[in-house]
């Protein structure tokens, strides 16, 4: 039979201890539980995965060169802690009796701490059919990157909207009025490419994800129609509030001096999210080519160990992908005011 880990449990840990109680159910209810026999490695030395690991029953032993260093039972101060969190691991972790071990997501307790302790957000203001879609989005990167009290503002300001299959939520060269949230349903995401009839399918996205941001950050025309494939959900923020509480704290600015420095010393790559013809007409020496319109189905071809420098010829396409690559983790800054600033030196192209 698996053990179960209530929050009256998570109450005996620290830092948990110093959550509400209702941000102590909602853990509970994402947490990773493990039963293991005894010799039965927790972690090795090196390991880079960035989770808290706790001993909830039984005994472990850090080790390190071969050597035991500790045991550590449970119930006792030392496990009161997380197990050795410190990333990469500096000890390997055996079991030296069969232990049950619970493992969160780092990225998502600090989240929690964050909330908790600014007072800005509480779990108890979500219902219990707000809950799938709103984890799934709070533990995206971009919302991770937003100052809680933002989130908090974000929240208050959604407008929920029922949806039908077949409604066409954004239409594809109208202007950008609304950012969605997908609370429950699932929609297709489409694209009209000039000289053809039938429209190409980019992606279907389901509860949790979102759209429509591209045309508020860039100022832009609505560059994909959105389209319901079932009854659902929707919550909505105005361009207004999705630019001001939303956008702004992910984007990191850089001048071009100091982004060619960051290229040329191996910390960043260049990436030109203009269409075809401006790349071919002109680009940044080195850059790698991938247009914003396709950015979606194609940025799973790039390294999210890289920090990659946007450009295009503003910065408005710059900002909405971005957003993109913030939203799934990779780290981005923003050519300040475009390719327009790069020497023609340090550009190729058949107009060069």
């Amino acid at each position: 039979m698996s053990t179960i880990i209530s929050f009256l449990d998570l109450n005996n840990y620290q830092p948990l201890d110093s959550l509400t109680p209702e941000n102590l159910k909602e853990i509970a209810g994402k947490l990773k539980v493990l039963e293991l026999s005894n010799g039965n490695p927790v972690f090795t030395e090196g390991d880079k995965d960035d989770k808290h690991i706790f001993l909830h029953k039984g005994n472990v032993e850090l080790i390190k060169a071969g050597k035991i260093l500790k045991t550590i039972a449970a119930g006792t101060a030392d496990a009161k802690s997380a197990l050795a969190h410190i990333i990469p691991r500096n000890f390997s972790c055996t079991a030296s009796s069969d232990v049950v071990i619970f493992k969160i997501e780092a990225d998502y307790l600090d989240t929690m701490l964050a909330w908790n302790q600014t007072g800005s957000f509480q779990v108890e203001e979500l219902n219990d059919d707000d809950d799938d879609w709103m984890t799934r989005l709070l533990q995206t990167e971009a919302f991770r990157r937003i100052p809680p009290a933002n989130i908090q503002a974000i929240f208050t300001s959604l407008e929920d909207i029922e949806v039908n299959p077949g409604d066409e939520i954004i239409k594809q060269g109208d202007a950008g009025d609304y950012f969605y949230i997908i609370k429950s349903g699932s929609c297709k995401v489409i694209r009209t490419m000039p000289g053809q009839e039938k429209a190409l399918k980019l992606a279907n996205l389901e509860a949790g994800a979102t759209f429509g941001e591209e045309a508020l950050i860039s100022d832009a025309t609505r560059n994909a129609s959105i389209v319901m494939l079932t009854k659902g959900t929707l919550s909505r923020l105005s361009k207004e509030n999705f630019l001001k509480l939303l956008n702004e704290p992910l984007v990191d600015k850089v001048d071009f001096t100091s982004a060619n420095l960051k290229v040329g010393n191996g910390e960043a790559k260049w990436l030109d999210v203009r269409m075809p013809a401006e790349f071919a007409s002109a680009h940044i020496k080195g850059a790698t080519h991938m247009p914003l319109i396709f950015l979606r189905m194609q940025m799973k071809d790039l390294d999210p160990m890289i920090n990659y420098i946007l450009y295009c010829d503003t910065e408005r396409l710059s900002a909405s992908a971005s957003y993109i690559l913030s939203e799934k983790g990779y780290k981005t800054s923003i050519l300040i005011n475009g390719i327009k600033d790069a020497p023609n030196a340090q550009l190729e192209g058949s107009n060069i």
